[in-house]
């Protein structure tokens, strides 16, 4: 048997995580389209409401068991570009009063407006959580 499925983890032969990630964002983006209409919804604050729920459900789908994931620089890249996508489809496109007209955010604008810690580093700060409690 290649691969199983145990406690909702995906495990393989080669104790390779890639195939459990990709499913996990797979799963993590199917949660953002359940909830994309709520996302959408122009009365609901974007950054504290919308963030907050995407934290609750989008990041707990996608980071459930992270602790004891180890993340090469394919997996890092990966989780950061599903998470630049969901922030930006949260916040939206912002109109340039300069070339008066609509363009989406830019990676470093997206993260001064959040300041919020990257899926990154709280997938550390989980593992060193972890760590704290063997």
């Amino acid at each position: 048997m290649e691969n199983f499925k145990y406690l909702g983890v995906i495990l393989n032969e080669d104790n390779n995580n890639q195939i459990d990630l990709q499913e996990r964002i797979k799963n993590a983006n199917k949660t953002y389209f359940m909830l994309q209409k709520i996302f959408k919804y122009k009365n609901i604050s974007k950054t504290l409401k919308k963030i907050r729920l995407k934290n609750t459900t989008i990041y707990k789908t996608l980071t459930n068991a992270s602790e004891t994931w180890t993340l090469t620089k394919r997996d890092r890249k990966h989780l950061n570009i599903f998470e630049r996508k969901v922030y930006g489809r949260i916040l939206g496109p912002v109109y340039d009063d300069e070339k008066e007209n609509w363009r989406i955010l830019t990676n470093k604008e997206i993260h001064t407006s959040v300041k919020k810690p990257t899926i990154i580093e709280t997938i550390r700060l989980n593992r060193l959580h972890w760590f704290g409690h063997i």
